[in-house]
């Protein structure tokens, strides 16, 4: 029972993976262990028939990608002809003085019936078989395979942003994505491959020519001072058994660098060689016409060998009256004759042909490709998810997905954030670097790139990764580039929500209120306010950065007030005051103070009188005063930041909204209170008064 486990065992695992162990062993015993010639006659003729079948393949490969072990491939014929080389060698300078088929049937057959026994003219053919591989086929394989390599090279970032586009325009699937970028990365692989293994070949090229002269002295050297040969016997017998050796191992050397030759000049189509020949050279009847008459013109020249020119001529002349014969055969049996040719009509536009425009956008130069692809390790898709998942927590609506697009317009390493095909947003990162942020108490400079951080606008540096741990020492908070991004992101969309609501996502919020409040939401939608009228108010409270989560009390207060007026900013106001406990407790959490600045008295009944309800909340008074009203918020709002402590400015609720749009311009980190918006539960503390008089 054990030794049938044991067996099978060796045989799954010889299944697996002992071939190329094995092929390798049998390579390591043709050199050390000496060969009959019977065994060398087998080897010889397994070599030429791989050589063969090698050839063969590239001839009916489509692509050069299905025929991808090739480099290896020719790399242990290379070794298994060396290997040859040497075992021949043995066994030519051991019993080259018996002459005839001392060293096999092969070699002896190659050397007295392929050159005639004639050792002389076995030397000039082997010698041109060498130059030909050598300096012809070899050497313009490799330089293909260089070429190709630089060039594939070059091409795969605009290949990869292709698929990228692609993709993202929904042309393919995600598998067939993956599929597009392993046949890139394979195609710069194989013929970065074949470049090398160009370089085994015409390696093996220069050895054969050395093995030859080896042989030759070794060989006359060997029969005159051990076997007492004369010169003459001597040479023939070792020269001719290793002319011998040379051809039988250079005509498969010949056919594997030929094969070479043509998988790397070869072009990806859905025809083989000879199908690309037939189509591509014989299918236009003029050029053979016009070689026909070309021939036949050299073949009438007295002295010329007429018979064979004229012979090729009439040949192909018939071959180019038999194509045109066929072509116009084939356009009778497609195109009907009774049908004048019209030309084709475009198709008829429809709705399709207009592409909507995404909500949200991210267009990245092509070095920020590897950011997105998960396949290059890109985190960016994730980090991406996670802030759209955070903000429709936060917001209380489904933040839509991000479309992702390369840009070559761009800068290699810019990107750039669009809101309804509206850039909104754009910076330049640094891909294989992290953005050290300053946060205002930093001890000591770093080496790097000085810059602004996109989010936030804070003092940043982009550092070398090794840096991170020296620059967190020193105070700085260190990013990688896929969260500079991500947070740029999140930052505009936090602060651009209003725009990403509508129709649809506050239909869905009453969906999900109906599940829970279904008379709540009959009541109010469309009997009290029409679904625009709420989309209004939601998204006035979003412009103000004030989250919508709590959709059941925002819509319990528009059904009661609602009765009582159809006004948009007095509706919004009335939910802000519902949302009170909310939106303050968002600002400076659970303490019970609320640190706030208020208006100088005179200057907030100014306001109050300036305002015209029926000019949209519009205010006039003399722009000087406006320019003093803002350096001080600004002072003030710099006064509160440096106390640590969240910038609220408290005002009349029918002032509110409009300082709230101009505090929005003029000071974007100030948040904007009415007094009936502060719960009863908490307390105001006045820390400063703005537009007071020194």
């Amino acid at each position: 029972m054990d030794t049938t486990i044991i067996l099978n065992n060796f045989r799954e695992m010889g299944a697996k993976g002992l071939g190329a162990p094995l092929i390798m062993l049998l390579l390591l015993a043709m050199v050390v262990i000496p060969l009959p010639p019977l065994a060398l006659d087998v080897l010889f003729t397994f070599n030429i028939a791989l050589s063969l079948v090698v050839m063969l393949v590239v001839v009916y490969t489509l692509r050069p990608l299905e025929f991808s072990v090739f480099p290896s491939l020719l790399l242990v014929a290379t070794l298994l002809r060396l290997a040859l080389n040497v075992a021949s060698t043995r066994v030519v300078l051991l019993e080259g003085h018996n002459g005839g088929d001392a060293a096999g049937k092969v070699i002896e057959a190659f050397g007295a019936f392929v050159i005639g026994g004639n050792y002389a003219v076995g030397l000039v053919v082997f010698f041109i078989l060498v130059i030909i591989n050598f300096v012809v086929v070899t050497k313009g394989a490799g330089r293909v395979s260089e070429v190709s390599a630089r060039f594939t090279l070059d091409a795969m970032p605009g290949k990869q942003m292709a698929i990228d586009a692609d993709l993202n325009a929904g042309l393919i699937s995600q598998e067939e994505a993956r599929t597009r970028r392993e046949d890139v990365a394979q195609e710069a692989d194989f013929y970065g491959a074949m470049d090398g293994a160009s370089k085994f070949v015409r390696g093996d090229a220069v050895a054969g020519i050395l093995i030859l002269l080896i042989n030759i002295i070794g060989g006359l050297a060997i029969g005159m001072g051990q076997h007492d040969l004369d010169f003459s016997t001597a040479l023939r017998y070792y020269a001719l058994l290793t002319i011998g050796d040379g051809l039988v191992a250079q005509i498969p050397s010949l056919l594997l660098s030929t094969s070479a030759a043509i998988i790397v000049t070869r072009v990806a189509s859905s025809q083989d060689m000879g199908g690309q020949i037939l189509s591509q050279v014989f299918s236009n009847p003029r050029v053979l016409a016009l070689a026909a008459i070309i021939l036949g013109m050299m073949g009438i020249i007295p002295g010329m060998p007429n018979f064979a020119f004229l012979s090729l001529a009439a040949l192909a002349g018939t071959g180019a009256w038999w194509l045109y014969r066929r072509q116009n055969l084939v356009e009778d049996e497609v195109l009907p004759p009774v049908v004048p040719e019209v030309p084709a009509e475009q198709k008829e536009l429809t709705w399709d042909d207009v592409q909507p425009l995404d909500i949200v956008g991210l267009e990245v130069g092509y070095r920020l490709i590897p950011l997105v692809d998960r396949n290059q390790g890109g985190q960016l898709m994730n980090r991406i998810k996670g802030v759209r998942k955070k903000l429709s927590q936060e917001l209380g609506f489904l933040i839509q997905p991000v479309h992702i697009r390369d840009n070559l317009d761009l800068s290699p390493t810019a990107y750039r954030i669009l809101l309804n095909g509206v850039a909104v947003g754009e910076a330049e990162v640094q891909p294989d670097k992290e953005l050290a942020i300053s946060s205002g108490h930093v001890f000591g400079t770093l080496q790097g790139v000085e810059t602004k951080d996109p989010a936030f606008g804070l003092d940043a540096v982009w550092i070398d990764p090794n840096q991170r741990d020296h620059a967190q020492t020193m105070g700085y908070h260190v990013v990688d580039t896929s969260t500079v991004v991500a947070t740029h992101l999140n930052e505009i969309l936090k602060t651009q929500a209003h725009e990403l609501i509508g129709h649809e996502e506050v239909q869905q919020l009453l969906d999900m209120l109906s599940r829970t409040a279904p008379k709540l939401v009959e009541d109010l939608v469309p009997k009290i306010l029409s679904l625009g009228q709420l989309l209004k108010v939601l998204q006035n409270l979003l412009a103000e950065s004030v989250p919508i989560r709590d959709i059941r009390t925002i819509a319990e207060t528009l059904a009661e007030y609602g009765t009582q007026s159809q006004d948009i900013g007095a509706l919004t106001a009335r939910a802000r005051v519902a949302m009170s406990r909310a939106i303050v407790h968002q600002l400076v959490g659970s303490t019970d103070e609320i640190p706030v600045s208020v208006l100088d008295p005179g200057l907030e009944q100014i306001l109050q009188q300036s305002i015209h309800p029926s000019d949209e909340g519009g205010v006039g008074f003399e722009p000087g005063l406006a320019e003093r009203l803002q350096q001080a918020l600004i002072e003030t709002a710099a006064q509160q930041e440096t106390a640590d402590q969240q910038s609220i400015l408290l005002v009349a609720a029918g002032i509110r909204p409009w300082m709230s749009k101009f505090v929005k311009h003029s000071v974007p980190g100030m948040r904007v209170l009415s007094y009936n918006e502060v719960p009863d539960n908490r307390q105001i503390k006045v820390v400063a008064t703005v537009g007071k008089p020194n």
